[in-house]
C-alpha cells in the first residue's frame, strides 16, 4: 500500500536519540493542554480542571478544546515550536496561565516543567472560587508507573519506566501563591486505574467525581467539593463496562482557593547519571528565571525574524503577530494510526460497492487548522502552515513535509484528511472518516518547497534531494490521475453527485468546497484551478529537477512545464470572452434555486435556459488563480482585467478583504442546501488573500503596464486585511476561520490559527 520510494526522512527521526529537543511536545493541540512524546506509544500527561461550587451538581470538567463549551477566548501568547510556551485560557470568571520549558540531558529528551496559575479574571474582586486542578499521566501500553503516596492523597512523586524514556520521575509541588513561594494549602484526590482510552478520559473522571469532600485550610471555615477517591487504590472497573484499555492512568486532584500556582516537574533519569552533579529541580525561583529568559529570546527572536517593529508596527500589531505564530506552532501534533481508504474503482459513479481499507499505520508531524473544531491534518492547509513556519524554524517544515510524504500510496496519491489515532477519531463525523485515492488535493506543499529552493539553504537542499522521488511521485499522480476531457485540462474527481437538495454539488478535493461549479457535473468539466495548480507544480517539479541534476525527471517534466507556461493553452482552455475573465467549463445554467417543497422542505429547481457545455459564470477566488499563482507573464493582456475584478467594488473587493464570490454573483451568500449555509460563497478567507498579496507584490516589483497599479492595489489589501484581522483579535481574543466581507466580523470556527496566521507574513511583507 505504501510507496516504495526512500523515506525523505530517516526511519528513526523522531526518536530521543536523534531529535532530543522534539520528543516531549505539546503534541495534543485538542486538549487545553498537554504533551507527549513522538511515539507510537507514546507516554501523555494533560491538565484537567473545574470550578467547584458555581452549579448544581457535578462541576463542568474542562479538558478538550470544545467550540461551544464557553471557554475562551484562550491561546498560545509565546510559543517557539520546541521548548517553550505560554498561554492565557479565560474560563468564566477565572484566568489559567499554562507555561512549559524544557531542559535538554540525557538521552532520552531531557526535563521539562510546567507552572499552572489560576486567578480571579477580575482584578480587585472579593470572591475567591475553589478550583480543581486534575493532572495527569496515560501510558499505552506495558510501561510501568508507580505512584508513591504521602499524606491525605497526597502522591510524593511517580516514578516511571518506559523502553524509550528510560526511568523517569514526575512532581506535583505544593502550590503557592502566584509571583512568589509562599505554601497554600490545597485538598488531594486521586485516582489509578487501566487506561480506558483516550477519548474516554473525560468520562471517566466525570463519573468518579461523586465523593464530597471537605476543603479546610488551618483558620478558615470547610468548604465542600467534589473529588475523585481520598486515597490510592487500583480501579480496574472499566468506564461503564467497556473493554479494558492497555496502560494506566493515573490523576492527581488538588483543590484550592484562587489566586495560586501549582508546578508539576518531570525528571529524566539519564539527565541525572554519569559524573556531573545532578541539575538542580526546574521549579520555583529557577523555573521563573528559565521561563522569563525563553519569553525574552522569543521576543528577540521573532522581531530579528519578521521586523514588525522595524517597519512601524504598533505594539499591537505586534503582539498579534506573535499570537499568530504561536497559536499555529502550539497547534502542532504527533498523531500515528491508520486510516480508513476507499480504493479507486477505476470507474467514476460505479454503483460498485467496495469497503473501506485500514491503511497501514503511519505517523505524522502537522500543524493543525483549529485546535477546537480541526485538530488533525489537512493536506491543503498544511502547506500554507508551512509557509509561517518555515521563516521561523525551517528544520519544523523538513519534518512536518517529511512526514506528509511519508503517506504517499503505492500510486502516489496522500489524503486530504488525516484522521490518524482514537483520539482523532472520536472527533470526526463517520462520513469524514474514509478517505477516496480517486481524490485528489491541492499540492500547497509545493509552495514551501519553492520557498526552500529560493532560500538555498544546505539543509533543505540535503532534505529535498531525500524527497524528491517521493515529490516527483505525488504530482506525476496528481498529473494523470485529474487529467481532463481534452489534452492539458484538468478535472477535480469527486465533485459531488447532484441531488435535488443540492443548488450546486459541491467540489470538496478541491478545497473550495461549495465555489460553485458548473450546475450540472460531468467528465465534459475543465477546473481552471486544478490547470493553475498543476502548472505551478510542473515549474516547481522542473526547477527542482534541474537543481538536484535528475536529468530523467527533467526531460520527463519539461515539456509538460513548456507546454503549460504557454498563455496559449489556459486561453484555449479557460478564457471566457463573453465573461471577460478565466472561468471553469462544463454542463451548466445560471437557471437554478433552492425553493420550498414542503414536505421535502429546499429543493433544487433548474429553469431556462437549459444546460449546456459552456463557461461557468462564478466570478470569485477561482477567477483569480492565474494571477494568484503568478503563472501571468506581467505583460499579459489578461492582467488588467484580471485587476479590474478584484479591485471593483462590486464584484471582489471589500473594505475587509477579497470576497470569495463576487457579491454579482446569484451564488453570492446562498445556502448550498437546507442544513448547509454557505461557506466559500462571499466570505474573506486568509489563504487566498495571503496568496493575492503576494501577486499583488510580485507584479508591482516587475516592469510592466500594470506595475504601479498592482504595488498601490497591495497596499491598499495589506491594510484592509491586516487592520480586520487585528479589530476582530482585540475585540474577540480569535483569528477566526473566516471573515465577513459585510461588516468584516470573524466566522465560521474559533480559534482558526492554521492559515489565519498567515496574517504575521502579510504584516511582515513576507511573501
Amino acid at each position: 500500500m505504501l510507496h516504495s520510494a526512500p523515506p525523505a526522512l530517516p526511519p528513526d527521526s523522531s526518536s530521543p536519540t536523534v531529535a532530543p529537543d522534539l520528543f516531549w511536545g505539546t503534541y495534543r493541540p485538542h486538549v487545553y493542554f498537554g504533551m507527549k512524546t513522538r511515539s507510537p506509544q507514546p507516554l501523555l500527561t494533560g491538565l484537567m480542571w473545574a470550578q467547584q461550587g458555581t452549579t448544581p451538581g457535578t462541576p463542568k470538567l474542562r479538558h478538550t478544546c470544545e467550540q461551544g463549551d464557553g471557554v475562551g477566548p484562550y491561546g498560545w501568547e509565546f510559543h517557539d515550536g520546541v521548548s517553550f510556551g505560554r498561554q492565557h485560557i479565560q474560563d468564566g470568571a477565572l484566568r489559567l496561565t499554562t507555561e512549559f520549558v524544557k531542559r535538554p540531558g540525557g538521552q532520552h529528551g531531557g526535563d521539562w516543567s510546567w507552572r499552572v496559575t489560576v486567578e480571579p479574571q477580575a482584578s480587585g474582586t472579593s470572591a475567591r472560587p475553589l478550583v480543581s486542578l486534575f493532572f495527569y499521566v496515560v501510558t499505552d501500553g506495558k510501561e510501568v508507573l508507580v505512584p508513591e503516596v504521602g499524606a491525605k492523597g497526597q502522591l510524593k512523586f511517580i516514578s516511571g519506566h518506559t523502553s524509550e524514556l528510560g526511568d523517569f520521575r514526575f512532581t506535583l509541588l505544593a502550590p503557592t501563591s502566584p509571583g512568589d513561594t509562599t505554601p497554600k494549602y490545597g485538598s488531594y484526590n486521586v485516582f489509578w486505574s487501566s487506561n480506558p482510552g483516550l477519548p474516554l478520559l473525560t468520562e471517566m473522571v466525570k463519573s468518579r467525581l461523586n465523593h464530597w469532600f471537605q476543603h479546610q485550610p488551618p483558620g478558615a471555615s470547610p468548604e465542600r467539593y467534589l473529588g475523585l477517591p481520598g486515597s490510592l487504590k487500583w480501579d480496574d472497573r472499566g468506564p461503564s463496562g467497556q473493554g479494558q484499555g492497555q496502560g494506566q492512568f493515573l490523576i492527581q486532584q488538588v483543590t484550592l482557593k484562587v489566586p495560586f500556582s501549582v508546578e508539576l516537574v518531570f525528571e529524566s533519569g539519564s539527565a541525572r547519571t554519569g559524573g556531573s552533579q545532578a541539575p538542580e529541580q526546574l521549579a520555583g525561583r529557577l523555573l521563573t528565571h528559565t521561563l522569563e529568559s525563553h519569553a525574552e529570546a522569543f521576543r528577540e527572536r521573532f522581531e530579528k525574524t519578521f521586523r514588525l517593529k522595524e517597519k512601524g508596527l504598533s505594539p499591537e500589531e505586534q503582539a498579534l503577530g506573535q499570537a499568530a505564530l504561536s497559536g499555529l506552532l502550539g497547534g502542532i501534533g504527533y498523531f500515528y494510526g491508520q486510516g480508513l481508504v476507499l480504493p479507486d474503482m477505476e470507474v467514476e459513479g460505479s454503483e460498485q460497492k467496495v469497503d473501506p481499507v485500514l491503511f497501514p499505520s503511519v505517523p505524522l508531524f502537522t500543524a493543525v487548522p483549529s485546535r477546537s473544531f480541526f485538530p488533525r491534518g489537512f493536506l491543503w492547509d498544511e502547506g500554507f502552515h508551512q509557509l509561517v513556519i518555515q521563516r521561523w524554524d525551517p528544520r519544523l517544515t523538513r519534518e512536518a513535509i517529511g512526514h506528509w510524504l511519508g503517506l504517499l500510496n503505492a500510486d502516489g496519491w496522500i489524503g486530504r484528511e488525516q484522521v490518524l489515532g482514537d483520539e482523532a477519531r472520536a472527533r470526526v463525523p463517520s462520513e469524514f472518516l474514509v478517505q477516496r485515492t480517486a481524490h485528489a488535493n491541492p499540492p500547497t506543499l509545493l509552495l514551501p518547497v519553492a520557498h526552500m529552493l529560493d532560500s538555498g539553504d544546505p539543509a533543505d537542499l540535503a532534505f529535498l534531494r531525500r524527497a524528491f522521488p517521493r515529490l516527483h511521485a505525488w504530482f506525476s499522480w496528481l498529473h494523470h490521475s485529474q487529467a481532463g476531457p481534452v489534452p492539458l485540462s484538468y478535472r477535480w474527481r469527486g465533485r459531488d453527485p447532484a441531488l435535488p437538495t443540492l443548488l450546486n454539488p459541491k467540489t470538496l478535493p478541491s478545497g473550495l468546497d461549495d465555489y460553485p461549479r458548473a450546475s450540472h457535473p460531468s467528465a465534459s468539466e475543465r477546473h481552471l484551478d486544478l490547470w493553475c495548480w498543476v502548472a505551478l507544480g510542473s515549474r516547481v517539479l522542473m526547477r527542482l529537477a534541474k537543481q538536484l541534476g535528475e536529468a530523467e525527471a527533467a526531460a520527463e517534466l519539461g515539456p509538460l512545464a513548456a507546454s503549460l507556461e504557454a498563455e496559449e493553452s489556459l486561453d484555449e482552455l479557460h478564457w471566457a470572452p463573453e465573461l471577460g475573465v478565466f472561468a471553469d467549463f462544463g454542463n451548466h445554467t445560471k437557471a437554478v434555486q433552492l425553493k420550498p417543497r414542503p414536505p421535502q422542505g429546499l429543493m433544487r429547481v433548474v429553469g431556462r435556459p437549459h444546460p449546456h457545455l459552456q463557461f461557468v459564470d462564478a466570478l470569485g477566488y477561482v477567477s483569480l488563480f492565474p494571477f494568484l499563482l503568478r503563472l501571468l507573464d506581467p505583460n499579459s493582456p489578461r492582467l488588467g482585467p484580471m485587476l479590474d475584478v478584484l479591485a471593483d467594488r462590486r464584484q471582489l473587493w471589500s473594505p475587509f478583504g477579497l470576497r470569495s464570490l463576487a457579491a454579482s454573483s446569484p451564488f453570492y451568500s446562498q445556502r448550498n442546501s437546507e442544513h448547509d449555509p454557505p461557506y466559500w460563497r462571499g466570505a474573506v478567507w486568509l489563504n487566498v488573500n495571503y496568496l493575492a498579496l503576494g501577486a499583488l507584490h510580485y507584479y508591482g516589483h516587475l516592469e510592466g503596464p500594470h506595475q504601479a497599479r498592482a504595488a498601490r492595489l497591495h497596499r491598499e489589501l495589506r491594510a484592509n486585511l491586516v487592520g480586520n484581522v487585528r479589530r476582530q483579535y482585540q475585540a474577540t481574543g480569535f483569528l477566526w476561520e473566516q471573515y465577513s466581507d459585510q461588516d468584516g466580523r470573524g466566522m465560521g470556527c474559533r480559534p482558526f490559527q492554521g492559515w489565519t496566521s498567515l496574517v504575521l507574513l502579510a504584516m511582515a511583507e513576507d511573501y
